[in-house]
């Protein structure tokens, strides 16, 4: 069965902030099966954005929020533990794939983060950009290094879109993670500026994703991000979803009608 399709909220973060029960409805009625939180917790409180994220019948497939280290750790683990968070998201920053000393610094913090996670149920899952891939020491890619380091609790999340960017080929990424990534953000665009792309709906840009989502892996969600559009935002997810889903890449609420019979 194809993994469950969602949809990263910083893609809706305006429109959510505006109308969090109203916009998660909106998605629902497309079809999509959950969401990520981004920036919605520290607006709403965790309360409601769990009641809305269930009132809309959607599942909350993980959270995008810091590493639960140093000295907010216990209080972010408070906040995602009433948000009902198993699965908490982040990334090291782009001066930490600087060395491999860098590296070893970074994952100090998310192996730290992971095992004050494992004490209330929760998991880590590292989310990558371009660096880990784009970055090289003794012939290795930092993100090799990396997945060394990190504890074996920490999944992964693959941004395969920044992947491809960096170099590498986000099928073989999938294929050598296995079981440990569960999750991959499915965006498209350009694929030449992190800074700059500007994204399209899925299907419609560079990223060959018929062939990656179809790699063996441990994938669980598809969640579609979409940074820094040039039309609407519903229009976008909604031909996202017809891709993915239509082409039975990932599994939605319902298969949309054939191009033909919407016209």
């Amino acid at each position: 069965m194809a993994a469950g399709i969602g949809v990263m909220m910083y893609t809706v973060l305006d429109q959510a902030r505006a109308d969090l029960e109203g916009t998660l409805a909106r998605l629902a009625a497309m079809g999509y099966l959950g969401i990520e939180t981004y920036g919605l917790v520290e607006h709403f409180g965790p309360a409601r954005v769990r009641d809305a994220v269930a009132g809309a019948g959607l599942t909350l497939t993980s959270a995008h929020t810091p590493f639960p280290a140093g000295p907010d750790a216990e209080e972010l683990l408070d906040r995602n533990e009433e948000l009902g968070a198993g699965i908490l998201v982040w990334s090291m920053e782009r001066e930490e794939f600087d060395s491999p000393d860098a590296i070893r610094r970074g994952v100090e913090r998310v192996n730290e983060a992971a095992e004050r996670a494992a004490a209330r149920g929760m998991r880590i899952a590292y989310h990558n950009h371009y660096a880990e891939f784009s970055q090289r020491f003794a012939g290795r890619q930092a993100y090799d290094l990396l997945l060394e380091l990190l504890d074996d609790r920490v999944l992964v999340e693959l941004d395969a879109y920044w992947a491809q960017m960096g170099g590498a080929d986000p099928a073989e990424v999938l294929a050598r993670l296995g079981d440990r990534v569960r999750l991959v953000h499915v965006k498209d665009g350009p694929a030449v500026s992190y800074e700059d792309d500007v994204m399209v709906p899925i299907g419609e840009g560079r990223i060959d994703w018929a062939r990656t989502l179809a790699t063996p892996s441990g994938l669980r969600w598809h969640i579609v991000e979409l940074e820094r559009l040039h039309i609407d935002t519903f229009e976008a997810l909604r031909r996202s979803y017809d891709h993915l889903v239509g082409r039975g890449l990932s599994r939605g609420a319902h298969v949309p009608a054939p191009i033909e019979e919407r016209a």
